[in-house]
């Protein structure tokens, strides 16, 4: 890549937020090196790798690098039989013990992680030399005993000898007291003394080893240690030479294993670099996009892969451009302030020329373009919608900013024409080139033409190509042109702000006389200035301002519409809701007071046949007994009839059912509507209510066409675009939310999502708390869980649906 273009679209800013997610110095260095690549198959297999990565820490996988270490130095020097030190060893262990942990986890992976997978068979734990290292070296980077019997005897013989040293000294303390300046024990060159007054050193016979700063105080060693302490020396030194031998082997079993040991700390820092765009990814909030290849026979589309599939290049349709990317930000801006564009490159067009007034966002734009592009080509996920796709480029240039160079006396224009005769000379059909301001810095004429001229060029060799320019005439060149576009950034005059909307199709005004107009210039002025303005130029910026308000009105209108047909759904949505609500309760009323009938019926039969049994000894008479029977007869004709089946069309049951045929479902004791023939199980597939369910054929009866209200009562499957994926529930009653919840759970399920949103807020908990419990008891909802902190956390619940 050209790497004065790179700096130019601030692309090493870039690496140095990525670097800010490695966890050790040779992933870091990878992350400041990344480029993009310009081969299909390498930016299609990084950004598959970010992709899962991502998807591993969603899931709360332990991929840590904790541990790790750049310690390839470390083994170049013990394979220059250098010793390596016990904190180096323990940097050795450590990184070891990372790659033990990260392969037992990337082994573990099921297949929709392939390419992680493959990242296991480059880590080397070496269990031999961690166990090796873990028995010689504590946790300080000391020598344990454990090293070598010969370091444990010596340690041993000395901690013997230091014993008896010290019970000796103890007693020459006692006996020398008089003649000492401390009654203490201590040492000095390794040696054990006694703090002697010099003016009674020949009372305390010994070696002199040091003395106080002002001479008052001798430390003697006094003679009847000497030869102890000079054992304890001797024996010191023999745990030095222990030490280093067994460093020495150590150093040397490093060396044996340098070649896994650093393919091991290589592997590792690709696994950060991977790690550490996933990272990124998700701070950015970005996606993978799709990749566009140019090939003889045209362009190939490489789609964005889900999990463990690996889907192979279609023809991407003429006409479609292959760079088009939705609601894109500048990565290096603020979220939660830049404004979003949506741009598109290389369908009808190959030369895209943005024009507008200045601080209006035509810089931003062309530097989106580019970051993502390298972004993308370099593995890491854009800030971009789904659905957003870019070009396989081998070149990107940019000349972007005045970068005027007083050493080399070059002025703005001659600097800016230095870099595109560079660009001019290396530039081919598979390069994006990304020019700002072009053509400015010298005569608005010859700038103008040199600006046309130049697009040709560019045009000429297929280039893909993004221009801004304040020279009004390029907006003319671009709408005459074949293979140009105007785009325009759009600025309102009212608050004299710039709205950074990227709008193609229409070139931009340059508004200087509205803005000079809102600012207080006297309208005299104003108008003295229109009048040295062309009918043409007035006529263009008149077309031109009609054109931006019938735009503003259609969006408007769009908005209102769209609003519109939510609400009209919402009342759709609760008056079927009622409609069925009315028609359960009429159902429930019916058959409870059937209930309470034949209840009653029961007891009075159970009487009469009582009355019967006992008629030879009760004094009633059969006239009696015939009038209950007729009473009897006259209480059952009362009861309320409630059809125990509904009205059938006609008595032909094995008739074929036709789609859209209405029917009574036996075993559900309720009306559908057929959505489907049978299969080849023998199902068919109905519709009832907000369900749907494959049932036998003997299990339905074709009905009647049911009319309640004049509205039919079965509903057909609504799309999936008509179901937000989030529903806000905040400051609603415990009452509302349960009774929209249900119908909108329904309706989410049946257009097919796998999840939503349900947006209840913290507060206090209690609506949380309702919301959870209803999820918990819905037949729809598989499982459910607060959503991350950065997507609203506790005031967020994540509903899972069933089958999804």
């Amino acid at each position: 890549m050209h790497e004065a273009s790179l700096t130019a679209l601030e692309y090493p800013k870039i690496l140095e937020r990525l670097a800010r997610h490695t966890s050790f110095s040779a992933g870091r260095e990878r992350a400041l090196a990344l480029r993009p690549a310009d081969n299909p198959e390498e930016v299609r297999r990084r950004l598959r790798e970010t992709t899962e990565a991502v998807r591993l820490i969603e899931a709360r996988a332990p991929l840590s690098l904790g541990g790790a270490r750049d310690v390839r130095p470390l083994v170049e020097r013990a394979e220059r039989e250098g010793i390596l030190e016990g904190h180096q060893l323990l940097e050795i262990l450590g990184t070891l013990q990372a790659a033990s942990r990260l392969r037992q986890l990337l082994e573990r992976l099921d297949p929709t992680y392939p390419h992680l997978r493959g990242l296991a068979s480059g880590l080397f734990p070496l269990p031999a030399l961690q166990e090796t290292i873990s028995r010689c070296i504590g946790p300080q980077g000391e020598v344990l005993d454990s090293a070598s019997p010969r370091l444990a005897a010596i340690r041993s013989e000395m901690l013997g000898l230091q014993n008896r040293i010290a019970e000796r000294m103890q007693a020459l303390l006692t006996r020398y007291r008089a003649f000492l300046q401390e009654p203490i024990v201590t040492q000095r060159q390794g040696r054990y003394v006694l703090a002697v007054r010099a003016e009674q050193k020949k009372a305390v016979r010994g070696l002199v080893h040091d003395h106080s700063a002002s001479g008052a105080t001798l430390y003697v060693e006094p003679i009847e240690v000497v030869e102890l302490g000079n054992e304890l020396r001797e024996l010191q030194l023999a745990e030095q030479e222990e030490v280093r031998r067994i460093l020495m082997e150590l150093s040397d079993a490093v060396a044996r294993e340098a070649s896994p040991i650093r393919q091991t700390v290589e592997t590792l820092a690709e696994l950060d670099l991977i790690v550490a765009r996933a990272r990124y990814s998700l701070e950015l909030q970005g996606s993978e996009p799709a990749l566009v290849v140019r090939e003889d026979g045209g362009a190939l589309l490489l789609p964005v892969a889900a999990p463990g599939e690996e889907p192979g290049p279609v023809s991407l349709p003429p006409g479609e451009p292959p760079l088009r990317l939705l609601r894109a930000r500048h990565p290096l801006l603020d979220p939660a302030t830049v404004v979003p564009i949506d741009i598109h490159l290389g369908g009808e067009f190959r030369v895209l020329v943005i024009t507008g007034p200045n601080t209006g966002g035509k810089t931003v734009a062309l530097k989106t373009v580019g970051l993502l592009a390298a972004m993308a080509q370099s593995g890491l996920h854009i800030p971009a919608a789904p659905g957003s796709r870019l070009p396989v480029v081998r070149r990107i240039f940019a000349d972007i900013g005045d970068e005027q160079s007083i050493e080399q006396s070059l002025s703005t224009f001659s600097a800016h024409m230095t870099r595109i005769i560079e660009v001019l000379r290396e530039a081919q059909a598979d390069s994006l080139v990304l020019l700002d301001e072009l053509g400015a810095g010298t005569d608005p004429v010859e700038g103008s033409a040199l600006a046309r001229a130049l697009i040709e060029a560019l045009l000429e060799r297929g280039c893909l190509t993004v221009a801004t320019t304040h020279h009004s005439e390029l907006k003319a060149y671009a709408y005459a042109t074949p293979g140009v576009e105007n785009a325009c950034v759009e600025f309102d005059v009212e608050t004299l702000s710039p709205t950074y909307v990227l709008t193609i199709g229409l070139p931009g005004r340059s508004n200087a006389l509205a803005i000079a107009s809102r600012l207080g210039l006297d309208p005299q002025i104003i108008e003295r200035a229109r009048r040295w303005l062309s009918e043409e130029e007035v006529r263009t910026e008149t077309l031109l301002q009609q054109i931006q308000e019938e735009r503003e009105a259609m969006r408007r209108s769009l908005e209102e519409a769209r609003k519109a047909e939510e609400h009209a759904r919402d009342l759709e949505r609760r008056f079927e809701r009622e409609v069925l609500d009315l028609e359960r309760q009429r159902r429930e009323i019916l058959a409870r007071t059937r209930e309470e009938a034949e209840e009653a019926l029961r007891a009075l039969r159970n009487r009469l046949q009582a009355l019967e049994r006992d008629l030879s000894t009760v004094r009633v008479t059969r006239e009696w007994l015939a009038q209950a029977r007729e009473q009897l007869k006259e209480a059952e004709d009362a009861i309320p009839k409630v059809p125990a089946e509904p009205p059938v069309a006609a008595p032909q049951e094995q008739e074929p059912l036709q789609v859209g045929d209405p029917v009574w479902i036996e075993s559900m004791n309720a009306y559908g509507e057929v959505l489907s023939p049978p299969d080849a199980s023998g199902l068919i597939e109905v519709q009832v209510g907000s369900f749907k369910m494959r049932r036998p054929r003997e299990d339905l009866r074709r009905a009647a066409r049911r009319e309640e209200g004049g509205v039919r009562i079965v509903r057909t499957k609504p799309a999936a675009h008509q179901v937000p994926m989030e529903i806000e529930v905040r400051g609603w009653r415990v009452a509302e939310v349960e009774e929209v919840l249900d119908p909108y759970l329904n309706d989410a399920y049946l257009a097919g999502l796998p999840f939503v949103r349900i947006i209840h807020g913290k507060g206090t908990g209690t609506l949380r708390r309702v919301v959870r419990e209803f999820l918990a008891n819905h037949p729809l909802v598989a499982s459910f869980e607060g959503a991350r902190d950065r997507d609203g956390g506790e005031g967020v619940t994540i509903a899972h649906l069933i089958g999804h």
